[in-house]
């Protein structure tokens, strides 16, 4: 199994991710929500077709601090994306 490391960035304890599902599945469990985020808005801004699913997280850093805890990566990978596509149509 391969190391990922333990993120560290002040987004782990960002309100706004609190509103994120719960999730207690295998995969992506304790991964970063906020790097999971920043992810779907860089591939979005990048023009990088949005994944289908979690193994797009796989090297993403873990985190279990703050409101990151328990909640569904994926699901803000999803939220990233799609805040950068909306940027680009308001543009």
């Amino acid at each position: 199994m391969a190391y990922s490391p333990i993120c560290q960035n002040s987004h782990r304890y960002d309100n706004s991710f609190g509103s994120l599902p719960n999730y207690q599945g295998t995969f992506s469990r304790h991964k970063c929500a906020g790097c999971a985020y920043e992810l779907g808005y860089f591939h979005a801004i990048n023009q990088i077709p949005k994944a289908k699913n979690d193994s797009v997280l796989a090297t993403i850093p873990y985190s279990q601090a703050g409101h990151v805890r328990h909640k569904d990566a994926f699901a803000a990978y999803n939220d990233g994306y799609k805040f950068a596509l909306s940027l680009a149509i308001a543009a």
